[in-house]
């Protein structure tokens, strides 16, 4: 990224809106400082809709311009696009005032794993032009995809940073599947969501269980089991299937519109 960004005129950092905070990686303020920003705030479907408005303005407030998008929506493609164009208006300007016509706007497409970029880029062009998956990791290099007369976009690879000093970042990151679930513990992580939802969200386990959300996260566990069926032999809970049947639910949206950090 460091080596392309002299070719750059504006950064579109995708950001989880679950977790704008927790998934934004902090290296890009240093990369971009000098260049026009856009905070993309992708799976905004899933989130909730006040914490996205509190979001759009906390970043706006920091100067970047900012979407509230689900990149599956050409509507919010359009909107994406109108922002490009205010965005890049001071450098069109710049360029006219030294002879250079029509010279496309050059956008990095940056952001952690998992957290939509291909799509966005497949959807903001109308075509598929890069791999697509639910697991994070799936964009291996980076290549220039050009959209039209107008626009020309870089697509990097997710990277997460190499350590984390917050946990609680961490732990948001999990649950949002940017970090691989194969490598977590997947259970205790599921209490953690629980404790969370409960605290947070009361309403939501009800909603989609059928099932009383007094107790420990140890227990509502153990009910979405007997709800789901995630019984071993001798009627013992499968955390583990309840666990990752719970994450699946969150993921998907099916749990309700959740933001798990507020600005």
């Amino acid at each position: 990224m460091q080596d392309d960004i002299s070719l750059i005129d504006l950064i579109i950092e995708l950001v989880d809106a679950r977790a704008p905070l927790s998934s934004r990686n902090p290296d890009i303020d240093e990369l971009g400082k000098n260049k026009a920003r856009l905070i993309l705030l992708n799976k905004a479907d899933l989130a909730d809709p006040a914490q996205n408005k509190a979001w759009t303005a906390y970043f706006t407030e920091k100067g970047f311009y900012v979407v509230e998008a689900d990149s599956r929506r050409s509507a919010d493609m359009k909107a994406v696009n109108n922002v490009i164009r205010e965005a890049s208006a001071a450098k069109k300007e710049r360029d006219r005032k030294r002879g250079i016509k029509n010279r496309p706007v050059r956008a990095m497409v940056a952001g952690i794993p998992n957290v939509g970029k291909s799509t966005f880029i497949n959807s903001f062009a109308g075509k598929a032009c890069t791999k697509t998956g639910n697991k994070p990791g799936v964009t291996k290099g980076k290549q220039w995809i050009r959209l039209n007369k107008e626009v020309e976009l870089l697509d990097t690879p997710g990277i997460l940073w190499p350590k984390f000093d917050d946990q609680k970042a961490a732990e948001r990151l999990a649950f949002t599947g940017a970090i691989k679930d194969d490598i977590l513990n997947m259970e205790e992580l599921a209490l953690h969501l629980l404790e969370f939802i409960t605290e947070r969200y009361p309403g939501s386990l009800a909603g989609r269980y059928d099932m009383e959300e007094d107790g420990s996260a140890v227990q509502l566990l153990e009910r979405i089991a007997a709800r789901r069926g995630c019984v071993k032999k001798g009627d013992i809970p499968d955390y583990e299937k309840a666990s990752l049947l719970l994450f699946d639910d969150f993921r998907s949206g099916r749990l309700g519109r959740i933001t798990l950090e507020m600005p």
